[in-house]
């Protein structure tokens, strides 16, 4: 490929990507580019920088702005083609303004059976999946990264904070703001995997199954409760099925096996 242009999430796929890009084109031809806008959470901009650092990468933040497009904010089944397409018609206009032949993304074989309308921009802009045509799965992405000594080998997989809010419930910058807050105060309390699903003035946490029994346990459950009312909520739910990645489709399956 010569010279390319990552798109970078400092995800467990897209880390791994700019390692071997960087490996193999040299730093001068690769070019890590990241997304910043209120659906990008805090801590993971630290995790950027730090990783871009570590990696020795060249790192460009890009301000998207999804958030002015009413068909994102809408929150449709297709939110996530809009985003992306957002992101790739920037990148790929820098891509051509400064001689990078290629755009690429952290896409793995394991992402082909999910619904995945963020795919379909990629098409659309010819960005390239490495990783998906070297047909490489999650796990095996995980053990090459823990090989070449990253340190996202058993990061947890994350997706921008859009994805807490239920389809047809718009997206605001106020709701991102406390799903942000909410995640973070349950990262800050060991709990690596979870994911706070945001209902209006009702937050639903999902963590681990095992995960369960020292969540609601005192005096954590209580901490946990005064400090997601200080952050907007009313009421403070647990998921008893526990932690399910992508769990906001599971309203799309749903819809389909009933029509």
């Amino acid at each position: 490929m010569e010279r390319l242009i990552v798109a970078f999430s400092a995800g467990v796929d897209s880390t791994f990507l700019l390692k071997v890009a960087i490996d193999t084109l040299g730093r001068a031809n690769v070019l890590a580019c990241t997304g910043v806008s209120p659906s990008l959470a805090e801590g993971e901009l630290k995790s950027v920088r730090d990783l871009a650092q570590h990696i020795g990468a060249n790192l460009r933040l890009i301000e998207t702005r999804e958030m002015d497009n009413p068909n994102y904010v809408e929150n449709s089944p297709r939110r996530c083609y809009h985003c992306k397409s957002e992101l790739f018609g920037k990148l790929s206009a820098i891509a051509t303004a400064e001689g990078f032949p290629f755009v690429c993304n952290g896409a793995n074989a394991d992402d082909v059976g999910d619904y995945r309308p963020g795919m379909e921009a990629a098409t659309e802009f010819a960005v390239r999946s490495p990783l998906l045509d070297a047909a490489l799965t999650k796990d095996e992405i995980r053990f090459l990264s823990q090989k070449v000594g990253l340190p996202t080998w058993n990061k947890p997989a994350l997706a921008c904070l859009s994805s807490r809010i239920p389809y047809g419930t718009p997206v605001q910058v106020t709701s991102l703001k406390q799903i942000d807050q909410a995640e973070a105060l349950l990262r800050e309390r060991g709990f690596t995997v979870c994911r706070v699903r945001h209902h209006g003035t009702l937050a639903r946490i999902e963590v681990p199954a095992d995960d369960l029994h020292r969540l609601v346990s005192e005096p954590l459950r209580a901490e946990i409760t005064a400090a997601f009312k200080s952050f907007g909520y009313t009421y403070v739910a647990v998921d008893l099925l526990g932690f399910r990645s992508g769990s906001g489709n599971e309203v799309l399956k749903l819809t389909a096996t009933k029509s």
